[in-house]
């Protein structure tokens, strides 16, 4: 997670949730199965999945920081019942696309480019929409994901625009080598709390496809 504004919630308040050195191994993250690997790629199964989710503009990076801190805010108490929910990794961030311009997808991934962006983090297993608090504001939305397919590549390091937009060109060619067909747009996956040193990270990219 390279947030490098936290808000009013500080790197304080997130240590408390994800202790330095554990942060990753002490979260709950969303179950998968790895049904297939090659050259690098993982293809994985993932079971439908509630997030809580904000829409956001900007450049890439700073609309990552801003719904990073949205949601952050709802998961520390700004909701009904003042619940106090466990932080999850990894946090989601996908370009948000008008379905009647299909071909402006780079745009927004552009240097010095403002696009919408929705950022997403992950629900406890143990909630169900039902039992879920309700966020006070009307920015964060509580979303049920569908059972999906991805194809994910890993990397390290700071994940910049540039960086982003990389492993995603060069998950897309992995994937049209294989033969896999893409359904949908791309999302990154950011795991670690920001104080981790760059090449401790992990980050995914992950494109939603059909193997048939």
């Amino acid at each position: 997670m390279d947030f490098t504004r936290l808000g009013a919630i500080g790197v304080g308040a997130l240590a408390a949730v994800l202790p330095s050195g554990l942060a990753r191994a002490a979260t709950e993250q969303p179950p998968y199965a790895v049904v297939e690997r090659s050259g690098g790629v993982e293809l994985r199964q993932y079971s439908p999945r509630l997030v809580a989710e904000t829409t956001v503009r900007g450049d890439e990076v700073s609309a990552r920081n801003q719904g990073f801190r949205i949601i952050a805010d709802y998961i520390f108490g700004a909701n009904q019942g003042r619940a106090s929910i466990a932080m999850t990794s990894p946090v989601a961030q996908a370009a948000v696309r008008p379905e009647t311009i299909a071909m402006t997808a780079p745009v927004a991934q552009s240097a010095g480019k403002e696009g919408e962006w929705r950022v997403q983090f992950f629900m406890p297993a143990r909630y169900t929409r039902e039992t879920l608090p309700k966020p006070n504001s009307s920015r964060v939305r509580i979303t049920e994901l569908p059972a999906q397919r991805f194809a994910v590549l890993r990397f390290s390091g700071l994940a910049g625009r540039a960086t982003v937009a990389g492993k995603t060109e060069e998950l897309k060619g992995k994937v049209a080598a294989l033969g896999w067909t893409v359904t949908g747009a791309p999302v990154t996956w950011f795991y670690d709390p920001p104080w981790t040193l760059p090449p401790m990270r992990r980050n995914e990219v992950a494109l939603p496809i059909s193997t048939r």
